[in-house]
């Protein structure tokens, strides 16, 4: 039976406790809001984002076969699974597709996992990966609708609640779900969480307005981390119960948090790490009156080229 529940985030926690970053948080003003607005600055984890904390989570279960590991993403997960795999020593094999960074293709192969680069988007990745899952013998990791994942990217939530108790509202971007799941099974209803989306990955907000899963055609500037083609199966029920709201940003809105974050911090921000934080500047989530807000900022790969063409804009 599936666990996702606090004491299973608390006790993925423990597991990866040894082998990831406690990132900072930090309080910034934003705009005309009267409470000083916390960050949580989780684009500065191992391999440049949160997911490291579910590559962990996933790696350490148990015994691992001989073949490694595999998986499949947009680019932030496989760097994190190749990461892992690299600290502990097992072999792994990331498939991406071709709308992946090459940044985050770097750092994959700078890791030391192989790498398959092939179709448009993260589904034809994944079934890729799941061939090679069958052929070779190889564990998958799945990058948000695996019980193990959806635990290790909880233990961010948990980690910002010790951080800052007194938050009101948190603010997640949502690709496949991992990671606002993981946050909203650990609240549980005890913090409002609102979901932030580009408008061309309307995934988890289409979805909660029907009812059910659907599958959307992602495109887009944050594509490569947040354009899952549908959310986790795992994930949508908590997120169902669990989420206050779900908001939309568009690519320029996304564009103007990276430059916020530059000119005001500077942090280097990729478009997906910077997409929660744009909702809160763009006025897409308005806030209530003496509300405190936290922010995830959760994932820092981006080339210099890329950044540098969002900063001149």
């Amino acid at each position: 039976m599936t666990d996702i529940s606090p004491s299973a985030i608390a006790a993925a926690h423990e597991r990866i406790a040894g082998h990831i970053r406690r990132t900072p948080i930090i309080d910034v003003n934003v705009n005309n809001i009267e409470q000083p607005v916390t960050l949580k600055l989780e684009l500065l984890q191992h391999a440049g984002s949160f997911k490291a904390r579910g590559a962990f989570s996933n790696l350490l279960k148990g015994d691992l076969p001989t073949a490694g590991v595999t998986a499949a993403s947009g680019g932030n997960h496989g760097a994190a699974v190749a990461f892992a795999a690299q600290a502990l020593g097992v072999p792994a094999h990331i498939f991406v597709p071709e709308i992946s960074a090459p940044a985050k293709i770097d750092k994959i192969k700078a890791y030391g996992a192989e790498i398959t680069v092939k179709g448009t988007h993260y589904a034809e990745a994944l079934e890729l990966c799941r061939q090679y899952e069958s052929d070779s013998g190889a564990m998958p990791i799945h990058a948000y609708d695996a019980e193990a994942t959806l635990c290790g990217q909880g233990t961010l939530a948990r980690e910002i609640e010790q951080q800052a108790p007194d938050l009101d509202v948190v603010l997640v971007a949502v690709g496949g779900g991992g990671l606002i799941g993981g946050t909203a099974a650990w609240y549980g209803g005890r913090k409002r969480i609102i979901a932030v989306e580009p408008e061309n990955c309307p995934t988890l907000h289409d979805s909660i307005q029907q009812g059910h899963r659907v599958t959307i055609n992602p495109s887009g500037i944050a594509a490569d981390s947040l354009g899952a083609a549908s959310v986790g199966e795992l994930m949508f029920p908590i997120a169902q119960a669990n989420i206050d709201q779900t908001v939309l940003v568009t690519d320029d809105d996304i564009g103007a948090a990276q430059r916020w974050l530059w000119a005001k911090l500077r942090l280097v921000s990729e478009p997906g790490g910077a997409a929660a934080l744009a909702a809160l500047l763009s006025g897409a989530y308005r806030h209530a009156e003496h509300e405190r807000i936290g922010v995830v900022v959760c994932g820092a790969n981006t080339d210099p080229i890329s950044f540098s063409k969002a900063i001149a804009e």
